[in-house]
């Protein structure tokens, strides 16, 4: 089990950035949670099995279909709490 914590940074907020993720990372078992942050990126703090972490970040990407993602940043994280399921935070 690892913890993953994404930037997203792009026309990301006001498309439905959140709710695609959470649906996503709800798909792949993740667990964790996604924010918009006052610098108009998304943060996004997953926990899981690698290869299902490596899927999320693909999709991190793209985003949905209305997001512009201009660039990813990816940070290895100590999990030193535990996420029961993947929320959106306000």
């Amino acid at each position: 089990m690892s913890r993953i914590k994404i930037t997203v940074y792009g026309r990301v907020q006001g498309v439905g950035f959140r709710y695609h993720t959470r649906r996503k990372a709800q798909v792949l078992n993740l667990t964790g949670y996604v924010m918009n942050k006052p610098d108009h990126t998304v943060e996004i703090v997953a926990d899981g099995p690698d290869e299902q972490l490596k899927e999320l970040i693909e999709w991190t990407k793209t985003g949905p279909e209305r997001a512009s993602v201009s660039r990813i940043e990816v940070e290895d994280c100590l999990p030193i709490n535990r996420f029961d399921e993947f929320v959106v935070e306000y």
